[in-house]
């Protein structure tokens, strides 16, 4: 098979569980010996400046420049060809002249694509062959935890050939919204082990992954206020600002860290992971990496979370967010306005995590062997298998599209305007065949 991604974010170094979990799936297809491509975003950093990243995650070996134009560079990572392009018009430019060139089996459109500008142009260019890998909640275009509701994109996403979920938390949602079935694939992004044992009671760190409003970056740095004597971490992703730095700076026992390739790294350092994610998560994959290596994370209730801690301790109920400022932060997110929290069962949390050797010892084995068991239950080929099985889909997608906006814009008129519309239809179409 021939298999073209196409996402609104880099992949060239990846951000984000989304990104990660889809390049585990195309290294999986490359090893079968299909042929995968991607079109992707392009971090703004000068070349010195992307070098100096890559190699600080220790990319420099996967990935090299083989030819630049246009506004696009082409990089071979690991023998898949990667698009990238940081200008979105050049983007979706960019897609329709790979779907022309390489004509894939299927086009893997990502959510990580607000609007379904992609999405669209794979509808128009390779109908009935686009399957949609739904991860980020936020970025569907239904449902209430949707940044932007669009119905014309709700009909974009029903005729996919296939959508992909990576835990059943997020497929239910996927129907009870969108009124399609997802078929759930977890990804293959943990590694087939075996996973070392890293959480310690003597280790220093109180962790968080992607410090930011919407990960519940205010719960953080109240902990570590009221933990003085504490080291906390924080290991900066795709939403960290520069306020949020600043802020974190401020507090002298909060260290503030650079990206690795190997999240080992991070966890064997860790003590408890803290996910006290504020929006509605998909799933939780630096939970499941966390409890992987026994250590024990205090989550928020959100979404997905609840279904990646698998029934473990330290599930902690937070006011969600439901509202953003008119306006965007310097990655192009808008801002959210985040609810006061209730940080006592927070500390009371940790508090327990911290001083009750038992307990800790406890619940890291606890989450060490639940983990162990989730990740052996994962298919790797699981992705692999789906595609090869896949039918493509008949109707094409723009055409389901263009009625559902029709019916829309019908929708929102008056009685009256429909009368007139209809009455003009009638005289339209008895003047075509008195013609």
């Amino acid at each position: 098979m021939r298999i073209l991604l196409a996402a609104n974010a880099s992949y060239v170094p990846p951000r984000g569980g989304a990104t990660r979990s889809n390049l585990f799936w195309l290294e999986r297809l490359a090893r079968a010996g299909h042929e995968c491509r991607i079109v992707c975003a392009r971090l703004l950093h000068d070349d010195a400046g992307l070098r100096r990243q890559m190699e600080s995650e220790e990319l420099g070996a996967l990935a090299r420049t083989i030819e630049a134009y246009d506004g696009v560079e082409v990089i071979d990572r690991a023998g898949i060809l990667v698009y990238a392009a940081a200008d979105p018009g050049k983007r979706s430019e960019t897609l329709r002249r790979q779907i022309g060139e390489f004509w894939p089996d299927w086009v893997l459109v990502s959510s990580e694509d607000l609007g379904q500008v992609l999405l669209r142009e794979a509808h128009h260019y390779r109908a009935g062959w686009v399957v949609y890998l739904a991860h980020t909640p936020q970025l569907f275009p239904f449902g209430p935890a949707s940044w932007n509701t669009d119905p014309q994109g709700t009909e974009l996403v029903r005729n996919c050939a296939g959508v992909v979920a990576i835990a059943r938390h997020t497929a239910q949602y996927i129907l009870e919204y969108a009124g399609c079935r997802a078929e759930v694939i977890h990804p293959p992004i943990y590694g087939s082990g075996p996973f070392r044992k890293c959480g310690s009671f003597e280790n220093d760190w109180i962790t968080l992954v992607n410090p930011c409003a919407v990960k519940g970056i205010a719960i953080f740095l109240e902990l570590a206020r009221r933990f003085p004597a504490r080291q906390f971490a924080a290991l900066a992703g795709w939403g960290t600002t520069a306020e949020d730095r600043k802020e974190m700076e401020t507090l002298p026992n909060v260290t503030l860290l650079a990206n690795v390739r190997n999240i080992e790294r991070v966890l064997e350092r860790t003590r408890v992971l803290l996910m006290p994610s504020l929006w509605y998560e998909g799933f939780g994959l630096s939970v499941m990496e966390a409890m992987l290596r026994g250590i024990p994370v205090i989550a928020s209730d959100s979404g997905g979370l609840v279904e990646a801690k698998l029934g473990t301790r330290f599930v902690v109920p937070v006011r969600a967010i439901e509202r953003y400022e008119p306006e965007f932060d310097e990655h192009g997110l808008p801002k959210a306005i985040v609810p006061e929290q209730d940080i006592a069962p927070w500390e009371e949390a940790l508090r327990l995590l911290l001083t009750d050797r038992a307990l800790y010892e406890e619940e890291a084995e606890v989450s060490r062997k639940r983990a162990l068991q989730f990740v052996e239950s994962i298919r790797p080929e699981g992705m692999t298998e789906f595609l090869s099985a896949l039918s493509p889909r008949e109707a094409p997608g723009v055409e389901a599209v263009e009625r559902a906006r029709l019916r829309d814009s019908l929708a929102g008129l008056s009685a009256e305007k429909r009368a007139l519309l209809v009455q003009r239809l009638r005289k339209k179409a008895a003047g075509s065949e008195g013609a």
